[in-house]
């Protein structure tokens, strides 16, 4: 039995205990937190998942219900899939770094409102801004907030700074220039745009795309 198979079935046996033996509101939580596990698990290991359809599979293997994919089906995609999670495993670590980032590029690059900057720079608005941009050689006042891929978040400042243009990432220089002041953006960050295949310590990961929320305060050239 696949472990995907097994950790479902897990799920509705442990849910099944709980409405049993716990009070409805123990029930609940239980129920959230056995949730809430297997979302983390999934984000990391299938980042494009569906999440309606494994609702939709989860509820009628749960209630008994006919599935919409045959057995053999489902067995055969789930063979598929630890197949190729195998393999991913079997890569050398670099290449399967590389792999995870273009799988989560190609995810991010579908997100509605994602526009793309030059170097493979992707950025959503999340606030219009009306003033001033910032030259080549200038400076910028920002509040931000970085994560990895998996949301950990590495860096933030809670007051604005500043920073010269000339001494941040390289993803950071071209995006920053397109942005006027005022403006708060979501921005993805190739990792050749930010620490390449030298990561950044034990902070970030050699080939690790970098995801900042950046809110321009103020802007020089």
């Amino acid at each position: 039995m696949s472990r995907y198979l097994f950790l479902s079935l897990c799920m509705v046996f442990c849910a099944a205990q709980a409405d049993e033996k716990n009070p409805p509101d123990e029930a609940h939580d239980l129920a959230y937190s056995l949730g809430a596990s297997l979302g983390e698990r999934l984000r990391q290991e299938v980042p494009q998942l569906q999440i309606q359809a494994l609702i939709e599979g989860l509820q009628q293997a749960y209630q008994g219900k006919p599935l919409a994919l045959s057995e053999a089906r489902i067995e055969q995609i789930l063979a598929d899939h630890e197949s190729q999670t195998a393999e991913q495993a079997a890569m050398p670590s670099s290449d399967a770094a590389m792999e995870n980032e273009r799988r989560f590029l190609t995810a991010e690059k579908a997100r509605p409102g994602v526009k793309e900057l030059a170097d493979g720079i992707l950025l959503t608005e999340l606030t219009p801004g009306n003033g001033a941009k910032a030259g080549p050689d200038g400076k910028v006042q920002v509040l931000y907030i970085g994560r990895l891929p998996d949301g950990t978040v590495f860096d933030q400042n809670t007051q604005p700074q500043w920073f010269n243009l000339d001494s941040v990432i390289a993803g950071w220089r071209t995006a920053l220039q397109n942005m006027p002041v005022g403006a708060k953006w979501r921005l993805v960050i190739p990792s050749d745009q930010a620490y390449g295949a030298d990561g950044a310590g034990d902070l970030i990961a050699p080939f690790t795309p970098l995801v900042f929320e950046v809110e321009l305060k103020g802007a020089t050239s």
